[in-house]
């Protein structure tokens, strides 16, 4: 295989995955769209198996702006949840720490020294 055939032969691997991109892209967006009811989802996936390329081309151009903001509405969601789930394992503030480790200092139940431990590692 000479040099031009390989770089023939890459371009289309190349355009062929960035096709097999764009339609799975294509199809995420379709059932990440609430709006859109059963049916027109329905006839976007025939279309898109009978005509995949022609069909792809038409949905970027007829629903890409709402493609772009499901998308980042969706990236949104996940970045939330995402945080609420780690403020939920981190536990709680330092100066919560600090504030727990007094009141068991003030009950007695920690000496002095076990609350200046507690409070430095709350610190740290």
């Amino acid at each position: 295989m000479g040099f031009w055939e390989f770089l023939w032969w890459a371009l289309w691997v190349y355009l062929f995955i960035a096709y097999l991109y764009a339609l799975v892209m294509v199809v995420t967006d379709l059932f990440r769209d609430r709006e859109l009811g059963g049916w027109a989802k329905a006839a976007w996936l025939f279309f898109l198996i009978v005509f995949p390329l022609i069909t792809a081309l038409i949905y970027l151009g007829v629903r890409g702006r709402g493609m772009a903001e499901r998308s980042a509405a969706a990236a949104e969601r996940t970045k939330k949840e995402t945080d609420s789930y780690i403020q939920q394992v981190a536990g709680r503030s330092p100066s919560q720490e600090i504030a727990h480790a007094a009141e068991l200092h003030a009950a007695g139940t920690i000496s002095t020294d076990e609350f200046e431990k507690l409070k430095a590692k709350a610190l740290s």
